[in-house]
Order: structure tokens, then sequence, then C-alpha cells
């Protein structure tokens, strides 16, 4: 478990329990979930502080010039959104599967179960400046969609079709998506978004 990627979020309505801690991390370029709680809020807490600790070391050793407040925002991050969407497979033929996903930063990810160790998949959500958008609505030949809400993502290589239960959830979904496409990209992020396109 490399510090360098290492993330810590409370999570107790996702969890189960008051006390409920997310750690994620990157193993073989997979997002890895973690999911913990203690009966004691302290204990928790105080695993939360020293996650972000540890950070915080890693970030002034990476980032010897930086200052303590630039330093401060990378120690640990909320997700952008999470919940319920359906999503369609790369043929766009395939039926709908309902799937939860977290949006993470510029990852996209769904899982069968919000719990799940591994996400099934990830999605790479780039900047405008890169061709990335989002739409309101799915293409006029979609079929199988049981939710009527969608959203498209269009990305230089593909476009990837959700659809939502409400029109709430699209709408914030799609305000999640649009702050995301237009941040222009890091240079570390070009990394990540390279590989993403050469994922086997």
């Amino acid at each position: 478990m490399k510090i360098e990627h290492l993330n810590a979020t409370f999570q107790p309505a996702k969890i189960g329990n008051p006390h409920g801690l997310q750690i994620t991390y990157l193993k073989d370029n997979s997002t890895r979930n973690i999911f913990v709680y203690h009966e004691d809020g302290k204990e928790i807490v105080d695993w939360f502080n020293a996650i972000r600790a540890a950070r915080f070391h890693y970030l002034q050793v990476a980032f010897p010039g930086a200052s303590d407040v630039d330093l401060v925002p990378k120690l640990s991050r909320n997700y952008l959104k999470e919940g319920y969407m359906e999503k369609t497979g790369p043929k766009q033929t395939e039926g709908f599967k309902k799937r939860w996903f977290t949006m993470d930063d510029r990852r996209l990810m769904y899982f069968k179960d919000p719990l799940d160790a591994f996400a099934r998949g990830e999605v790479f959500i780039g900047s405008k400046e890169n061709s990335y958008k989002v739409l309101e609505g799915l293409p006029p030949s979609t079929q199988g969609n049981h939710w009527q809400h969608g959203i498209t993502i269009v990305t230089p290589d593909r476009k990837f079709l959700f659809a939502c239960e409400t029109e709430d959830d699209q709408l914030e979904w799609i305000t999640t998506f649009q702050k995301v496409i237009s941040r222009p990209m890091l240079p570390q992020e070009y990394a990540v978004e390279a590989h993403f396109k050469h994922k086997p």
C-alpha cells in the first residue's frame, strides 16, 4: 500500500456504522477499497489523522518547495459524488445494468455493490481541452435502460452511456462531470489518462 495513492474518507452511511472509514489505494493501477469501523469514534478519528499525518510527511518530501498551506488540501479528499446509475457496455447494445458509481477526482468508478473491494470498471474523465464532454440524454437509438434520465460522457476514445433514476440525480451527476471537465488537466493527470488508454 503506497502512501502516494492512499486516501481515507469517513463513510458512516455507506458502511452502516457511525464510525465508518473508507480507505482506498491503487493496486495494479486499480482502486482498492477497504472499509473499517470501530465502536469507539475516537479510535477511528485517530486512524484517519494518522493516515493524514503520514500523507503530510510524504508530500513534504515529494514536494520540498511547497508550503504547508498548499499541501493540506492534498492530505485526503472526499468523493465528488456517489450513487446509483445504470450503464451499458462499449457496444451500447447490451442491456443497462444498475451499478454504484463513485467520482473520485478524475476517476469514475463503478461497482456492483457499494462495499465491493474493487471497481468493476473505471473511466478517466479528462478536460474539455482534451475533447471530453458531458451531454444530457442518450443517443436516439439507445435501448434497454429502465431509468429515463440519460447522460452521455464523450471521451476521445468512446462514448459512455448512463441513466439516472430521477431528474435531480441526472442534474447532480451532470454538474459534477461538468466541474471536472472544465478544470484543466495537471501534468500528472496526463500520465493517469495514458494508463487508462493502454489498459488491457
